[in-house]
């Protein structure tokens, strides 16, 4: 995993580089930030293969566990980390090889917060 300083960099050199549409690289540089807090684990659940590749080439990285934790501290609140956690079942999600797994949702609440009710 990459320090903070190191992802600046990355992100620069992104910055500076890009050709395209501003909103790809609004994109990869949101996923490699969100990384940092979900693992690149989650962020593979979270997009499609061919959007990672993309993100990668933007980035300038070959792969997201050059810069990524495997499971960031904020993985628990992934809805597809939690279904996959604990299985052998990873890959397969990754590949679509298992349906409903792919899932950009978070649940603050998996912290173990305490629910406050609503009135």
């Amino acid at each position: 995993m990459k320090e903070t300083a190191e992802l600046i960099q990355i992100i620069d050199r992104a910055i500076d580089q890009f050709d395209g549409d501003l909103d790809e690289l609004e994109s990869a540089i949101g996923m490699l930030i969100l990384g940092r807090h979900y693992g690149w684990r989650v962020m593979l659940l979270v997009h499609s293969p061919m959007t990672i590749r993309k993100y990668q080439k933007i980035l300038g990285i070959s792969h997201l566990r050059e810069v990524l934790p495997e499971v960031g501290a904020l993985a628990h609140r992934s809805n597809a980390w939690r279904l996959v956690d604990g299985t052998r079942n990873f890959w397969k999600a990754v590949r679509g090889q298992i349906r409903g797994v792919r899932s950009p949702r978070v649940d603050r609440q998996a912290d173990g917060a305490a629910q406050k009710t609503r009135y």
